[in-house]
């Protein structure tokens, strides 16, 4: 068995040829013992070539050794080690050590031992993490090959997964990290520095934008790292390097992505239009798996860009809108500084017309009254025996100038009340059937005068929201109005219901009635209607108006209806039963 142990071991290697340091090389490590088995896997393996790497041999003599191999050499990929070193257990607990303590998962461990015995193959299989178990006594020049290659290639897809894993969770923290920036300079710095860490390699590189419609020699370079770093803020191709000009403008003209041995060119097109171009200069070739984290990263930037391109749009909307809305409120302000001005003109001049009427009204009403009283006292003494014509002709004069007079007064004081006529209304809950009923009491007086009689049909607890003293005016009007324009001994009704979701009024008299000219300005200022009051009473004509604003402005509406004349009227006053929005 001592003999077959040594195959490997005899084996002369003086003839190994000198390697090229400038290859690619496979890490392995050698851990035994026996100085001849280091020998002779050393010239076993000198020819060995895997996708064109050779392979860098490591050597420790002791579980001791190896420890301190795997802790400074965290990039071997396969471990061909003794188990029966300084103790009988040296190589398994060394398997512990690399597995569990320094956690290195993707190296490769082949066990190889002399005394198969002292460590049965089912046993350490199960319990230890190895990939392979081989007594030396088997282990020959080609099966030495065989299982490192596949130790090498198992080695190769756990690095993939690891690289991938790895390029993976950088992409996700990039995203979060690059949809952040609000400048696309910075933008543009987060993209360069997130590559080279993608790709775990220090780079130079160079960010190029170029907006929508510009041509080939119209860009920004947004940002550059490395010997590439110089050409920040470069506006035009012809600013760069003959060579870097020539590979930015066939990455627009190409428009995809490409890899070559140490250079990488980039090409995105964003939503709004704009077109990047990343190029990267590597100090070793792109693996395919770093290719196609790549790709997937470019992928990603497209709403990276678009989002720095709308935070800009958005924040220059936004500085105009703010100067828009400075100057409309500055105008804002002087107009209303004019209409203050201009109120308090108004208000003044409304003052003081008030006090100019007050006083018109005042002083000629007292003087007419004595006038009136006068012709009274004439028509008396003309009874005296005084000459009747002189007199009677005197006393037309004297009344007809005291009517136009009245009159004038008259219009000067409604002028007055419709100028300054302000109304607001407050609303709470009203018991419209009590005051209808109170309303229509206060009238009943002047209506005995006339041998009117008036009945009145309210329904208890008709609440409605409204303002009681603005509806008990209104009501006020149409009852008043009614006892004006009915005749002796005339018939008035008064009801009130609630209708749906609205609380009706209806005030129905046997009056003159009114003409459809009547009913088509009705509510209007000053209006003089067809029908005359049946007792010659006064009517300045706005009655009718004030209670159309008052009822208007609580959300309702009144309408009247007639027959026609003769025929008598019927108002209806419709108010919400609860307060409108």
């Amino acid at each position: 068995m001592a003999e077959q142990d040594d195959v490997l071991h005899l084996i002369d290697d003086t003839g190994i040829a000198p390697e090229d340091s400038s290859a690619r090389k496979w890490k392995i490590a050698v851990i035994d013992d026996d100085a001849a088995v280091h020998e002779g896997t050393r010239f076993a393996l000198s020819d060995y070539n895997l996708h064109g790497a050779t392979l860098e041999i490591l050597s420790a003599y002791s579980a001791a050794e190896g420890r301190i191999l795997m802790r400074d050499n965290p990039d071997v990929a396969a471990v061909l080690l003794d188990v029966i070193m300084e103790t009988d257990v040296a190589g398994l607990e060394l398997v512990e050590y690399i597995r569990n303590e320094i956690k290195n998962e993707t190296v490769r461990i082949i066990l190889r031992t002399g005394q198969p015995g002292q460590a049965p193959e089912r046993r350490v299989i199960v319990q230890y993490d190895i990939n392979d178990y081989k007594a030396k006594t088997e282990l020959t020049a080609d099966k030495l090959f065989t299982s490192l290659t596949a130790a090498l290639r198992s080695y190769q897809q756990l690095e993939r997964m690891v690289q991938t894993r790895r390029g993976l969770e950088i992409i996700i923290d990039a995203a979060s990290t690059l949809y952040d920036f609000k400048s696309m300079q910075r933008l543009a710095e987060g993209v360069l520095t997130q590559l080279a860490s993608l790709l775990n390699v220090d780079c130079a590189g160079i960010l190029v934008l170029r907006d929508d419609g510009a041509s080939g020699s119209e860009f920004s370079v947004l940002a550059g790292s490395g010997c590439y770093s110089r050409f920040i803020g470069t506006t035009s191709s012809k600013a760069l390097d003959p060579d870097l000009r020539a590979m930015v403008e066939a990455a627009f003209q190409r428009r995809k992505n490409e890899f070559a041995d140490h250079r990488s060119v980039l090409y995105l097109r964003t939503g709004s239009g704009r077109e990047v171009v990343v190029l990267l200069q590597a100090e070793r070739q792109l693996s395919d798996t770093d290719r196609a984290l790549v790709e997937i990263f470019s992928s990603r930037l497209s709403i990276a860009f678009d989002n720095v391109i709308l935070y800009r749009q958005l924040h220059e909307a936004n500085t105009q809108l703010e100067d828009r809305v400075a100057q409309r409120t500055r105008a804002l302000m002087q107009a209303n500084r004019r209409l203050s001005a201009q109120w308090l003109r108004l208000q003044r001049a409304n003052g003081f017309k008030n006090e100019i009427l007050g006083t018109v009204a005042h002083d000629l009403k007292n003087p007419l009254g004595v006038i009136l009283g006068r012709t009274e006292m004439l028509t008396e003494l003309i009874g005296a025996g005084s000459p009747k014509e002189n007199v009677t002709a005197q006393v037309e004069h004297i009344r007809d100038a005291t009517k136009r007079l009245t009159s004038m007064v008259d219009h000067l004081i409604s002028d007055a009340m419709a100028d300054a006529f302000d109304i607001t209304i407050r609303r709470e809950p009203v018991d419209i059937a009590a005051l209808v009923t109170e309303v229509t009491d206060s009238n009943l007086p002047s209506a005995v005068n006339k041998q009117q009689a008036i009945t009145v049909s309210a329904p208890p607890n008709i609440v409605t929201m409204c303002d009681i003293d603005r509806i008990r005016e209104a009501i006020d009007n149409l009852v008043s109005n009614a006892i004006k324009y009915s005749p002796i001994g005339g018939k008035i009704t008064v009801a009130v219901a609630h209708e749906g979701s609205e609380t009706v009024i209806r005030i129905t008299d046997q009056g003159a009635g009114l003409s459809p000219e009547d009913l088509g300005r009705l509510f209007g200022r000053f209006q003089r209607l067809s029908a005359k009051p049946t007792a010659g009473e006064s009517s300045t004509g706005l009655g009718l108006s004030i209670v159309k604003r008052i009822i208007d402005m609580h959300g309702g509406h009144v309408t009247a209806e007639s027959a026609g004349p003769g025929q008598g009227s019927t108002f209806t006053v419709t108010l919400p039963a609860t307060e409108t929005t």
